[in-house]
């Protein structure tokens, strides 16, 4: 019997997030075990700092550029540059990794939770899902995470049931009603953490309790920092959260642990357990510079919306078959258009390089192999709603090269001597340098990556 597939994507959760990644304040218990039943890597990467793109990247097994979406659908920033052109939508045309399994490896394939990839000739049943449960064009719960939802897709509940209880036991009832004789897809997208910060108040009140007792309430946890680049948030500063305490989004993330804890109890009583593959991890990085800033991702620099580490790394856990080494970590360097391929492997489906060009399978490190993809590439174009400006940036090996439009300048990281990026040694490796920016420019030339113009107008518009 083929494997089964629960892949668990959370929306804006943080490279250290998790206790096995090294929270001291947000507790998972859940994800702390399938950690040490599993293969954490610590190496693994969003293609883009924000929502869309990512998503768009594992279903499609390209890189955002590549797919053309290179912005969370509806963002909007002009600046010193202008913004540049994206597509609003997965487009029709691509042959997404659901209709794949579903057609080549015969899965049951089943969509729950956000989606934010268009809707219409666009949405998830038009992707090769069977059934799609809470996914739309929206971005985050518009009415909040207590019912009545409002969204489509998803009837309201009870007043007052919790969103990611909700689409949890949507989960469940799929994966109890299942056709036994055929393994199945289950895309389970949280819409958590994603704003707006809301949890059920009496694990609020626990962690204002555990705050309050490691005296974190007393200490200051957003930095002032600089204003942001583009028009519409001229005026407004940069709010920067150095250490882990909001007791609200901690009652989120547990929540979320303990929902995923149920999930894969589900799992067990069926019986399944043991043949479903279960991959964790999240479509960019923790919000910790603007919207309330409810995270910190340190030792990362920054976060949701900027090109630094923050922003890009990700918790990944996978536990069940092909896992060789229970509680192991791989360093193997992972990315999101890897996992179109790689689940093909899993599910004894043949490649499809003309549809996943920019994705490398990983199948070997779930079982302890070393492995090398190569570089890995991002490209945003963008001004983010978090106070990152448009650029583009390579990983390989242990070096990284971060290339800024507005001005042109590059910055240069090695990554295992400074996981923070806080040392630029661009000046003292030119020779480093030039080597992966020309890397980097022959990318993005290949995958069509545009480059924002100048706004002419930038001076006057600040001056208004």
């Amino acid at each position: 019997m083929k494997p089964n597939i629960l892949f668990i994507l959370i929306d804006d959760l943080g490279a250290v997030d998790l206790g096995c990644c090294g929270s001291t304040f947000y507790e998972t218990p859940c994800l702390d075990k399938m950690a040490a039943e599993g293969i954490r890597f610590t190496d693994a990467y969003a293609a883009a700092p924000v929502c869309s793109p990512t998503r768009a990247s594992l279903l499609s097994g390209k890189y955002p550029a590549r797919v053309g979406i290179t912005q969370w659908i509806g963002g909007h920033g002009v600046g010193r540059l202008c913004d540049v052109p994206y597509f609003h939508r997965l487009m029709p045309s691509e042959y997404a990794l659901p209709r794949a399994l579903n057609e080549k490896g015969g899965y049951q394939t089943w969509h729950v939770g956000k989606w934010h990839l268009g809707d219409g000739l666009s949405a998830p049943e038009r992707h090769g899902f069977d059934v799609n449960i809470g996914g739309c064009e929206w971005g985050s719960p518009r009415h909040g995470y207590f019912s009545p939802y409002r969204m489509p897709h998803l009837e309201d509940g009870p007043e007052g049931e919790y969103l990611t209880d909700r689409l949890t036991d949507e989960a469940i009832r799929l994966i109890k009603r299942r056709d036994a004789e055929r393994p199945f897809f289950l895309h389970l997208s949280h819409y958590a953490v994603h704003t707006p910060i809301q949890a059920p108040e009496t694990l609020v009140e626990k962690y204002r309790r555990k705050a309050a007792k490691l005296g974190l309430d007393r200490q200051s946890a957003i930095v002032e920092g600089e204003n942001f680049p583009f028009l519409n948030k001229r005026s407004e500063r940069v709010q920067r959260r150095i250490l882990q305490s909001d007791p609200t989004y901690a009652a989120m993330v547990e929540n979320l642990d303990t929902n995923i804890g149920r999930l894969l109890d589900a799992l067990q009583t069926e019986g399944i357990l043991e043949n479903t593959l279960v991959i964790f991890t999240s479509d960019n990085g923790g919000l910790s510079t603007a919207e309330g800033s409810p995270t910190c991702n340190a030792p990362f620099a920054e976060g949701k919306g900027w090109m630094y580490e923050g922003g890009n790394r990700e918790p990944l856990i996978i536990r069940g078959p092909g896992v060789a080494f229970p509680g192991s970590t791989s360093p193997s360097v992972v990315t999101s258009p890897d996992f179109y391929p790689t689940l093909l492997a899993v599910a004894g489906v043949a490649p499809l390089p003309e549809q996943h060009p920019d994705g490398k399978s990983f199948l070997e490190a779930l079982g302890g192999a070393p492995t090398e993809r190569g570089p890995v590439y991002w490209h945003y174009p963008h001004y983010s709603n978090q106070g990152g400006t448009p650029g583009c940036a390579v990983r390989d090996g242990e070096w990284k090269l971060i290339h800024f439009f507005e001005d042109g300048h590059n910055e240069l990281y090695h990554l295992s001597e400074d996981p923070g990026e806080e040392q630029d040694v661009s000046a003292a490796h030119p020779g480093i340098v030039q080597r992966l920016w020309e890397g980097l420019e022959e990318w993005r030339v290949e995958v069509g990556g545009l480059v924002p113009a100048v706004n002419w107008q930038w001076d006057s518009a600040k001056a208004d």
